[in-house]
């Protein structure tokens, strides 16, 4: 099973239990972000990512350019606490 088949099984798991209003706003949210036009905008599959920088663990600022100078790099997001 291919990733997008198990995160397809995810969300027909998550949409089968989950509250009909909480439903609502998700996909509400998920059309405004679509016709916002951001998907046009993201990067895509071999596109360069912009030199940045960014708060280290201890908020210390380090750059981009300087990390990949030591080798490749791994940009990991999360909303915060879960």
């Amino acid at each position: 099973m291919g990733l997008q088949d198990k995160l397809d099984e995810m969300r027909r798991t998550f949409e089968s239990s989950a509250p009909p209003e909480a439903l609502t706003v998700m996909h509400r949210a998920t059309e405004d972000l679509l016709s916002s036009g951001i998907m046009e905008r993201a990067l895509k599959t071999g596109d360069r990512a912009p030199e940045f920088t960014l708060p280290d663990i201890n908020g210390n600022s380090i750059g981009s350019a300087k990390l990949l100078g030591k080798g490749p790099m791994v940009i990991s997001f999360y909303r915060g606490v879960w």
